[in-house]
């Protein structure tokens, strides 16, 4: 086994378009695929159980799919640089090569161990397989990062988006004979009490999911995207998020197929999805260059905001999707359900904690990175902090969505409630999102008793709202 190369598999699970696996092959050399579960212990972005369930099954489709190819998936515990150092012992390899991760946690790892095995005399290779550009490669003419979407976009406009992604191989060496591996359900990433139950119905991991969501979302809801997207009771998004973050798929496969739909002119749907691709580059940039922001504000006038330290019992009701405000039940509840959440839902129940409950922003993204299939370091803070309004290109300190307009607006017939919120389904569409505008004959016609089977409003939306916008004008006026 004289010679060969590990590939070191993290969040890079696909056979298409992985640059390090395809670097390796075309080494020639025989090859070893590795996925390392480290210990997380005292880690403060340890891996959510959401993200955790995803990722068994991820891990599940990439053993089948490098099976196929001839190979297989080796899969170790323990520090990364030891079970390195041991397999390159074990197997004879002269290299190690692997995708590159941007949370601050990770960078200073994989600086540490990158360091340690060149000193010991392997070859190491770290590529790009998870963004359009590297974070350092879009900045401003004075090398000073981006602190703004647009002038972001445009930069990463005029450097291009189209870049072509490859095939995956043909086939590859098998792993050598004897090479001990642990079962992947020995990394017991599933729970035990079986809360996953709606996840199965929900999502179709791995590789072959990813793309076929793809094909699905360009069939039928690219055209109409740029409406689409805001309305929650129907499949208007494209669902890719989890898929992208444990990198089952590319950006540049995603922008690769949407733009060939439009071979010479692109569609305002097309136009604006591959925007929010745009936002996903972007918050891997701000978490890049501003690490900090994973656990303190953009903004920092707003680490002085005096958030509520009374507030677990609102926390909870928030969580548990029973803040009487049907829409972010609904939201919160699908939560629960799915492991995901409608975008346009993500920004009205955060809106409602962070400004009527003045519930800490960081507090809401610990919560979504735990029961997220999609908790992503980067996207998760910048979502949140544009929503609170303390981060880049947040929202004026002054738009503070209201959940019953918004829920008029954007769900006019209550489906996505009626799905999510049930004890309310025949209540009309004028009442489904203010319930206690029914009063009790109504109520109780529909078979609803607030505060027995849904309950109150947790806060009062106008006073709430005051509270909010007196605490925020005093930080603006900071310099």
């Amino acid at each position: 086994m004289t010679g060969a190369v590990i590939v070191w598999l993290r969040r890079d699970l696909r056979l298409a378009d992985n640059p390090a696996l395809l670097a390796a092959v075309e080494t020639g050399k025989p090859l070893v695929p590795v996925f390392i579960q480290e210990p997380e212990s005292g880690a403060s972005w340890a891996m959510g159980s959401a993200s955790r369930w995803w990722l068994h099954h991820s891990l599940a489709s990439l053993g089948e799919g490098l099976r196929r190819l001839g190979s297989g998936l080796v899969i170790r515990r323990g520090p990364a640089l030891e079970v390195l150092r041991a397999l390159a012992n074990a197997t004879g390899a002269s290299g190690i090569f692997w995708s590159r991760l941007y949370e601050p946690a990770s960078i200073e790892r994989d600086t540490r161990v990158k360091q340690a095995l060149r000193e010991q005399g392997l070859r190491v290779a770290t590529f790009n397989a998870s963004l359009l550009y590297e974070p350092w490669e879009l900045v401003k003419s004075g090398g000073d990062p981006y602190r703004v979407f647009t002038p972001f976009w445009k930069a990463l406009l005029n450097q291009g988006l189209r870049r072509p992604p490859e095939p995956a191989p043909a086939a590859l060496p098998p792993l050598p004979a004897g090479l001990p591996t642990e079962t992947l359900e020995s990394l017991n990433l599933l729970p035990r009490i079986p809360w996953d139950v709606g996840f199965h119905s929900r999502w179709t991991v791995g590789e072959r999911g990813g793309f076929r969501r793809l094909a699905e979302f360009i069939d039928g809801g690219l055209f109409g995207y740029k409406t689409g997207r805001d309305i929650p009771g129907q499949p208007g998004t494209s669902s890719l998020s989890p898929h992208l973050h444990f990198g089952e798929i590319s950006p540049r496969q995603i922008v690769a197929a949407v733009t060939r739909e439009g071979e010479h002119t692109l569609g305002p749907g097309a136009e604006c999805y591959l925007r929010e691709i745009g936002w996903r580059e972007f918050a891997y940039h701000l978490l890049f260059h501003f690490p900090r922001t994973a656990e303190f504000p953009l903004d920092e006038r707003f680490s002085r905001l005096p958030w509520r330290s009374d507030f677990a019992e609102d926390l909870q009701r928030w969580q548990q999707g029973r803040t009487g405000y049907p829409i972010v039940d609904a939201g919160m509840r699908e939560l629960w359900h799915t492991g995901w959440m409608h975008n346009r839902v993500r920004m009205i129940v955060a809106s409602l904690l962070t400004k009527n409950l003045l519930i800490p922003w960081l507090d809401g993204a610990r919560w979504f990175w735990d029961t997220l299939v999609d908790a992503d370091l980067a996207s998760n803070t910048l979502g949140w902090q544009w929503t609170a309004g303390c981060g880049a290109d947040a929202a004026p300190y002054f738009r503070i969505f209201n959940p019953v307009l918004q829920g008029e607006r954007f769900d006019p017939e209550g489906h996505y409630v009626r799905r999510w919120v049930p004890e309310l389904a025949r209540l009309p569409a004028t009442l489904i999102h203010k319930p206690w505008e029914a009063g009790e004959p109504r109520l109780d016609s529909c078979g609803v008793r607030l505060g027995r089977d849904y309950p109150l409003p947790l806060v009062d939306l106008k006073g709430s709202r005051q509270r909010a916008l007196d605490a925020f004008a005093a930080l603006k006026a900071l310099q």
